[in-house]
């Protein structure tokens, strides 16, 4: 799939089927998110791989009931390292670059597992201080996003989109 096929297909996907992700899929989904751009190249995130049922039922209530979370075979947690950032950007690294490092990191999940045959739905809806507990983060971490992947078990239609003249502004 190319590029532009690829940006085009990806859909959010809220239900899954049960086939779990071969570990070469996995492996070239992550080997993928590490290309990712990051501030000063110092990819400072971290991404926590989820596939217990226990844990995925946890985090249900965690992402404020989303049921997606416990449907997917999979799910890949983005947590910024402030800390990390923080050492060589000072405030701005620690309050800005990492959040964005795992965001675009995370936006590369869902470009790769689109790319693969797999499908996603980005999760931003949650408690970050329960999520934290439930993957055991360090204190240095705050998640970002809670990416459900998996098989496709429905397929919805493009939504609308604005008007790239809504989006723009030329100076």
């Amino acid at each position: 799939m190319d590029f532009f096929e690829t940006v085009e297909k990806r859909r959010s996907i809220r239900a899954f089927d049960k086939k779990d992700v071969d570990a070469k899929t996995i492996k070239k989904l992550l080997e993928t998110i590490n290309l990712a751009p990051s501030a000063g190249n110092l990819q400072a995130y971290r991404i926590y791989i989820v596939r217990s049922a226990e844990k995925k039922a946890e985090l249900v209530q965690g992402c404020l009931y989303q049921e997606s979370v416990a449907q997917a075979p999979l799910l890949l947690i983005f947590s910024a390292l402030k800390g990390e950032s923080e050492e060589k950007y000072g405030e701005r690294g620690h309050d800005f670059y990492s959040i964005q490092d795992a965001t675009i990191a995370a936006a590369y999940c869902q470009l790769a597992a689109t790319a693969l045959g797999l499908s996603s739905v980005w999760v931003g809806g949650f408690d970050p201080l329960e999520v934290s507990r439930i993957i055991d983060a360090e204190e240095e971490e705050v998640p970002v996003a809670v990416i459900p992947l998996g098989y496709p078990a429905e397929n919805p239609e493009k939504r609308a989109r604005k008007n790239i003249k809504e989006l723009i502004r030329e100076i």
